[in-house]
């Protein structure tokens, strides 16, 4: 039996305070309704979120799925106090990967959980979710919000997203139309995205680097490092309505040899030329900084290209041109060859 002088306990005094949790919720709403589309159907604050599936638009619909986190880039969020940034990192993450389906998102889902919420840390990490959504054109419909005091530390978060598109089932893409001869297409990164931050990390740890510094450039290094994911959805999209793609690539974990090869069929390769692109001077930085190999910056990182796109060559200008006018930097990498073997990326 507890002494009989010791007070009630309430859900606040074991550490998550539902009276935070509301506010948060009342102050993201504005946030999420500027990103409503016309299929969406209530608000925030119900079990579930409504989504009409577009059938005026799509014969035979298909819904491609996504979820994703931003990794131990976090570590350097609460370091630079830099949060809206991870938001949108959140939402390109899961929505570039639906995209590389040929799919439109559709609507996109965030769990936050930390181990004790600050609303102001939580309302700018959302204000960047819902900005990620904006670029992506897909409806932030609603999330989790989870305080778990004894799992997370001090101001520690974690995040995870997740992302709905569709495509009309005739325009999936899946890199089976990938031939010999085709050309790769590279869109600019712009920075590390939201990979390699363990590594990072450990740079920046053994090489007791100042993060103001100005690297080549003349970005400081944190800027370079913090600066969110490129989002591709709209550009490239355009682009799919216009021309016929082979097969679209988001370079993340595994850089380009990595990911370039998850989508080419048997019997090819692709050859990528490096000297095709400037690598941005923080890529540089780092492989001076912590001396990491050469094989080991092209597994890690994406060196600067975050998205390749493969099409026969014929439509390549036209297609470089559309997303230089689009905002993106696009420019042909490399092209696919002839290959015995499992499929594979050659750098040169």
């Amino acid at each position: 039996m507890p002494p009989s002088d010791q007070k009630p306990l309430t859900y606040r005094d074991a550490g998550v305070d539902i009276d935070a949790g509301d506010a948060l919720v009342e102050a993201i709403r504005p946030l999420a309704r500027a990103t409503r589309r016309p299929e969406c159907l209530g608000g925030l604050g119900g079990f579930g979120a409504l989504v009409e599936v577009p059938l005026d638009r799509y014969r035979q619909p298909v819904l491609v799925a996504g979820t994703d986190g931003v990794g131990t880039k976090l570590k350097l969020a609460l370091a630079l106090g830099r949060h809206e940034g991870i938001g949108i990192d959140l939402v390109a993450m899961c929505a570039n990967d639906v995209l590389v389906q040929g799919a439109e998102p559709l609507f996109f889902l965030d769990y936050y959980a930390t181990g004790r919420l600050d609303l102001e840390t939580a309302r700018r990490v959302i204000a960047g979710i819902a900005e990620g959504c904006r670029q992506a054109g897909a409806a932030l419909v609603g999330g989790e919000t989870a305080e778990m005091p004894g799992v997370y530390q001090g101001d520690d978060y974690d995040l995870a997203g997740f992302c709905v598109g569709i495509v009309e089932k005739a325009r999936l893409l899946d890199g089976g139309a990938i031939r010999p001869g085709h050309a790769v297409i590279g869109l600019a990164a712009s920075g590390p995205h939201a990979n390699g931050y363990s590594l990072i990390r450990r740079v920046l740890e053994v090489s007791g680097a100042d993060l103001d510094q100005a690297l080549d450039d003349g970005r400081r290094l944190a800027d370079a490092l913090i600066a969110p994911t490129r989002i591709y959805v709209k550009p490239v999209l355009k682009l799919l309505a216009r021309l016929p793609v082979a097969g679209i690539a988001h370079i993340t974990g595994g850089g380009l040899p990595g990911n370039l090869a998850r989508i080419l069929p048997a019997g090819t390769a692709a050859v990528i030329r490096a000297a095709a692109w400037t690598r941005p001077p923080v890529f540089d930085w780092l492989q001076r900084a912590g001396r990491i190999p050469a094989q080991e910056m092209w597994r890690t990182f994406n060196c600067g290209i975050g998205m390749t796109l493969v099409l026969a060559p014929e439509h390549a200008a036209e297609a470089v041109a559309m997303l230089d006018d689009a905002g993106e930097e696009a420019r042909v990498i490399g092209e696919i060859v002839a290959a015995e073997g499992e499929p594979r990326v050659a750098i040169r």
